[in-house]
């Protein structure tokens, strides 16, 4: 991590973005702290006996079901006041946001309402498993998971992109034809652009490329249009055709579907033993009991692979950024894109090397400033 670059950036930028994300790290390490205290208690405690107990009577299946979607809503609101201050107060206070209160509620209750199924219906499934193959689920469960991955890799652009933000095609004709052009060189030809309305909830500037296949697509937020010029809009639709020429999102999702198949494995290595099984008060595999100590070995996994996901992700944004030098040769309108995105988006500049080497997607501001230099 380089420090920051003064002929780039001033004093002003450099505290603005140090004021805004250092309260943001510490709600960050308190938002992870209450998640998984929750699943340790409801895992472990005599909280998570109590729920079983309510539920005792009903078909494992319901059970299952009840049990995750009590885990999930519990959680969602135990964290919704430090939710609400990170994604509407604090956004406001710095004029990132431009949404009304009731649109963030909304917005917060539409991502419950994707994340019951989405924990509830793959909980059912391994339990599912563990009834009917109470010996091998482990051989079903694992491929079983991989193949839910990359299934909601193909469906999520489609699903569940739609709830959050409404999408049209890029209406300057003239831009659009230079784009796909673009895109042609760049060894992946689409269609279309798309443009999403993102106005309606922030003003960051933003862009990315998402799904598989024939649901892959381009997205460029409808603030970075209003505010780049349009060499800057081609290198940003650059750096995103690199992330699909390099394949990115493929080998992203096929990651995730051999961690998931990891994470099946080491649920049985640890539902073998009869010590677990009676910490968490359950019979077995296929006890719906298990329900919160399955999400709890799920978020530590996820801590544990966290640096090696973020420096993976930082090395494919810094090839996305070289190709898209590469493909354009523009590196005056690189300079001037990632200076403007740093202080529209108050990207820190400087962050703290732990959450750096945890955490941080990107590099940071100056490291993609130098490689222009």
């Amino acid at each position: 991590m380089e420090e920051s670059n003064p002929s780039n950036f001033t004093p002003e930028d450099i505290e603005r973005a140090h004021r805004y994300h250092h309260p943001l790290y510490r709600a960050l390490v308190v938002d992870m702290a209450l998640s998984i205290g929750l699943l340790a208690a409801l895992s472990f405690s005599v909280a998570g006996d109590w729920i079983d107990g309510k539920l005792d009577g009903l078909p494992w299946w319901a059970e299952t079901l009840a049990f995750g979607a009590i885990v999930v809503a519990i959680s969602r609101i135990l964290r919704l006041p430090l939710s609400f201050w990170r994604g509407y107060v604090h956004e406001h206070r710095y004029k990132l946001s431009t949404q009304a209160m009731s649109g963030w509620l909304a917005d917060w209750g539409k991502s419950v309402a994707i994340e019951l199924p989405l924990v509830a219906i793959p909980l059912l499934a391994l339990i599912g498993l563990a009834h009917a193959l109470p010996r091998a689920w482990p051989a079903a469960a694992a491929p079983g998971a991989a193949v839910l991955v990359v299934l909601l890799g193909f469906v999520a652009p489609i699903l569940f992109e739609p709830v959050f933000n409404r999408f049209e095609r890029l209406s300057d004709e003239s831009l659009a034809a230079e784009l796909r052009t673009l895109s042609r060189r760049a060894g992946v030809p689409v269609r279309d652009v798309l443009v999403a309305d993102a106005s309606r909830r922030t003003r960051r500037q933003n862009a990315y490329v998402s799904g598989l296949g024939k649901t892959r697509r381009v997205v460029l937020f409808d603030t970075l249009l209003r505010e780049s010029d349009r060499g800057e809009t081609v290198l940003v639709t650059a750096h995103e055709l690199a992330h699909t020429h390099e394949r990115h999102v493929l080998k992203g999702t096929a990651l995730a579907a051999v961690g998931a198949a990891g994470l099946v494995l080491v649920l049985w290595g640890l539902l073998s033993l009869e010590a677990v099984l009676g910490a968490i008060g359950a019979t077995g595999p296929g006890d719906p009991r298990i329900v919160p100590f399955v999400l709890l070995v799920a978020a530590g996994l996820e801590l544990l692979v966290a640096p090696g996901a973020s420096a993976l992700s930082r090395r494919w944004e810094r090839l996305a950024d070289r190709v898209s030098l590469d493909l354009t040769g523009d590196r005056e309108s690189y300079r001037r894109l990632h200076v403007a995105l740093a202080r529209s988006n108050l990207t820190d500049l400087a962050p703290p090397r732990l959450y750096y080497y945890l955490f941080a997607s990107h590099p940071t501001p100056p490291e993609r400033l130098a490689r222009a230099s």
